[in-house]
């Protein structure tokens, strides 16, 4: 059958104004940079200005970037709203929103609707997700394997007695049954303690530090540090609510270090108030807000130029600060109150009569810190500083100067370490480098890791890494494509008569496994190793050799190593050409990242659709062409 002329070009019409698909595409091609192994830094500069940025990640060029169309606005929110929660997996998000979308658009031009393209994507989605769950591994059981593997190794160095204080729970999961065990691990019959102890964090740690060895170590001796609270030092968690940054410019990276306590750079007038106070007592104030006469809080702003009848007219707003500072002084000064620890802003003239009180006054605290002190010292935080009473106050505080630094705007600085008597898991990574444009990178990479590491510790699982995770999912997505999916037998006719309900389903999952191998193999390219056609061909005879009961790790680490130690989603060799080490990734940050992506796909192309279609709320089943997210 012949297609009409005027119908041919409407279509083609149509489709060449799916705008936001194709922008989408385009700005998702800045994360290749930023993935595999080898990341670049790049440098954007403002014509207008002059002025230039260094970034080395997806957020970051998204930030600096002026994004004046709305797709770029929603994706920069997107993503903005990512790495508020996860600090990391931006990469990811942006380059499968481009893959997808492109699939998406793939989908339109073949004619297949956006009903059917919807829903082929979000069934895909499921499976991808469920391929997840089922690939992950616990801690619990990483924990076991590795206690097997120190076993075994005891056993055959002589060093050995028999297990047979371990409960059966532990045997029939460990696989501990009838081995004999180092010394170390032999439990006494009247503690019920599991023979396999608290989960390695270093050696989880290791498997997520994705190619930043030397920011994955910081966050290691900061979880350390955190550990030594605890008196069974049992705890697998990592609290990155109570870990805060310093940047140090003009020294050499390997100066990092991590200290316990909170480090803070303070002015040359508040340096020698540290210096009064480091032979002193101590006594404590916490401020949930600014420090200012004109602070209110959320909801109690007033706009400017208003003021109450009952207002003395006579008094005149400079009057008004001097009264209150007046009061402010007073009160700390009755409450012997020698340190502030400010959420917000500290105001100038607070400042000055702080350091001629020997006040020691330091702003924008991380709110995390503030509760960290409060449970140490017995302070409580206020919003106000009039609020303040004995009872708020808190003590056992030490201030001690730590480093003379020079700070960004060139001004010399002191670095000092404040920290309480009762260990409150507060560290502080202190980060060092040269060129001061790096150190924001420096700091971006830090945190990644540290919230990785956090949110595996949480989730209590492991997903495996060096893209195994996405070509299990396209392997699947492949097979429900082809209809080689098991399914149930009650199931059997019902999953035929979707797919001949829906013969598109199938063209719309290739797409989608289409871009999840595009995201493995720009890894693969990033390595330096491969080109993207060879890359492409070495993907396509793994699936086609890979047997479902067989290691998709093991067959994807020749493919995903480099010639130097590092991993950056991809798996490490040691000199001798084994892989050093199980490569993982965090379930939730790449289940998310997964969804998000998606989400955006799907977003746009529906804002595509209604601006090329329209919706006519007057006609009959206009509601159920609609797409709700």
């Amino acid at each position: 059958m012949q297609v009409p002329q005027e119908m041919l070009g409407s279509r083609i019409l149509n489709h060449q104004q799916h705008v936001g698909l194709q922008k989408l595409g385009v700005l998702a091609e800045v994360s290749h940079s930023f993935l595999g192994p080898n990341k670049n830094y790049k440098f954007i500069q403002d014509d207008t200005t002059g002025e230039s940025a260094l970034v080395g990640s997806c957020f970051r060029i998204l930030e600096n970037l002026e994004l004046t169309c709305a797709v770029g606005q929603l994706v920069h929110e997107t993503v903005q709203a990512h790495q508020r929660v996860y600090h990391t997996g931006s990469g990811c998000l942006l380059f499968l929103s481009g893959a997808w979308g492109r699939a998406a658009l793939e989908c339109l031009q073949r004619g297949i609707s956006v009903g059917s393209t919807v829903s082929a994507l979000s069934e895909g989605m499921d499976i991808c997700l469920d391929i997840c769950k089922k690939s992950s591994v616990s801690i619990e059981t990483l924990k076991a394997k590795n206690f097997e593997n120190f076993a075994t190794t005891s056993r055959s160095s002589g060093e050995t007695v028999k297990a047979s204080t371990c409960t059966r729970q532990q045997s029939r999961r460990a696989g501990l049954s009838g081995l004999k065990l180092s010394r170390h691990f032999c439990n006494n019959k009247s503690e019920r303690v599991s023979a396999v102890g608290p989960p390695d964090v270093k050696h989880v740690a290791e498997g997520l530090s994705h190619g930043c060895v030397d920011a994955m170590n910081l966050v290691i001796k900061a979880s350390q540090i955190q550990s030594e609270n605890y008196k069974d030092n049992s705890s697998s968690t990592f609290d990155v609510s109570k870990v805060v940054t310093c940047l140090l410019p003009g020294l050499p990276e390997d100066h990092a270090c991590v200290l316990q306590g909170c480090i803070q750079l303070l002015s040359a007038e508040q340096s020698s108030v540290a210096r009064h106070l480091q032979e002193q007592r101590v006594k404590l104030a916490l401020i949930n807000g600014d420090l200012a006469d004109t602070y209110r809080h959320l909801g109690f702003n007033r706009h400017a130029g208003m003021r109450r009848v009952g207002d003395r007219s006579g008094l005149s707003g400079s009057s008004k600060e001097e009264e209150w500072l007046d009061k402010v002084e007073a009160l700390l000064s009755r409450l012997e109150v020698n340190l502030i620890l400010v959420s917000g802003r500290v105001s100038e003239n607070v400042l000055l009569r702080c350091c001629r009180r020997r006040i020691l006054a330091v702003e924008k605290v991380e709110v995390s810190i503030l509760k960290g002190f409060a449970d140490a010292t017995g302070a409580v935080p206020v919003t106000y500083a009039t609020q303040l009473s004995r009872l708020c106050v808190g003590t056992g505080v030490n201030i001690t100067a730590w480093k003379e630094v020079v700070r960004r705007d060139g001004n010399p600085s002191s670095a000092v370490n404040i920290s309480a008597d009762v260990n409150a898991g507060l560290v502080t990574v202190v980060l060092t480098g040269c060129v001061r444009a790096k150190l924001q990178a420096l700091e971006d990479r830090f945190w990644a890791c540290a919230y990785r590491l956090h949110h595996v510790l949480k989730d209590g699982v492991l997903l495996p890494g060096a893209g195994v995770t996405e070509m299990l999912c396209v392997r699947h997505l492949l097979k429900n494509a082809e209809g080689l999916a098991r399914q149930p037998a009650e199931r059997a006719e019902e999953a035929a008569a979707a797919a001949a309900a829906d013969p598109y389903r199938g063209v719309v999952l290739r797409l989608m496994a289409e871009g999840l191998t595009d995201y493995v193999s720009t890894l693969m390219v990033r390595t330096g190793r491969f080109s993207k056609v060879g890359a492409r061909t070495e993907l396509s005879r793994l699936l086609r050799d890979y047997s479902g009961g067989s290691d998709m790790s093991a067959a994807m680490s020749p493919l995903l190593s480099h010639e130097e130690d590092v991993r950056g989603d991809c798996a490490a060799v040691k000199s001798d050409g084994e892989p050093s080490g199980a490569i993982y990734d965090s379930l939730s940050v790449k289940q998310e990242a997964w969804r998000r992506a998606l989400d955006l796909v799907l977003l746009v192309l529906q804002a595509d659709a209604e601006v090329i279609t329209g919706i006519d709320q007057n006609t009959e089943g206009s509601q159920e062409t609609l797409m709700l997210l």
